[in-house]
Order: C-alpha cells, then structure tokens, then sequence
C-alpha cells in the first residue's frame, strides 16, 4: 500500500525537497515490492491485495485530510500516520510468525526499517 499512497501525495507536494525525499522512498519500496513478489513466487504463493476497506478508507482520509489543508505539513502527516501503521502491522507479523523462514523474516525487517527512516525524515515537514 505505500507505493499507491506515496502517489495519491506526491503531485500534491509543493516543495521539492520533500518530493525528492517521497520519490526515493517510493523507489525503495518498488524494489522491495520486487523482492517480495520473487520470495512469494518461489513458495509457490500469491500476493494479497490489502482488503477493498483498508484502501477505501486510507483514500478518503487522504482526500479529505488535503482538500481541507493541501500543505506537504499534511502530506508528512499523511504519509507519518502510514508508516506507523504499517511498522506496527509488519513488527505484528514478524512476532506472529516467529517460525518464517530467514529471507521472509529479513525481507519484513528491511521494509519496517525503511518505514521507520521515511517517518523520522518526515519531522522536518511536520
């Protein structure tokens, strides 16, 4: 979900540090989006879409977050409250499944790491 919510902001930023900041970002997760889709199609497996509610509403809280204040401040907030909760659901995960296998377990700890910077990079626009 962060790749298609990174861009539903990203041609609302205004300034062109925070843009830069936001398209790396959406890089790294493309390429871990990559990797998790080869791991995946090795065990044989599909991806999940996330669940039709989760996207709805993480949409029209977007929307209506920037039509109310389309400042990059709200876009950090926006894209603050997504990396906590998905760092909160991958961490979940990893305790969950503690019997994953080793790649599957670093492939999750990569992508709570890279939540974990977008979101401390984002205080700046706070």
């Amino acid at each position: 979900m962060a790749v298609s919510s990174i861009d539903e902001v990203l041609e609302k930023v205004s300034g062109p540090a925070l843009k830069q900041l936001l398209q790396e970002s959406r890089e790294h997760h493309e390429k871990l989006e990559n990797e998790i889709h080869s791991l995946l199609a090795n065990y044989g497996s599909e991806e999940k879409e996330p669940a039709a509610m989760a996207k709805g509403m993480s949409w029209i809280k977007t929307n209506v977050k920037m039509t109310m204040d389309d400042s990059d401040a709200t876009v950090a907030d926006l894209i603050t409250d997504g990396c906590n909760m998905g760092t909160k659901s991958l961490n979940r995960y990893l305790n969950q499944y503690r019997g994953a296998d080793h790649a599957s377990r670093e492939l999750c700890g990569r992508l709570i790491s890279i939540e974990e910077k977008l979101c401390r990079d984002m205080k700046s626009w706070l």
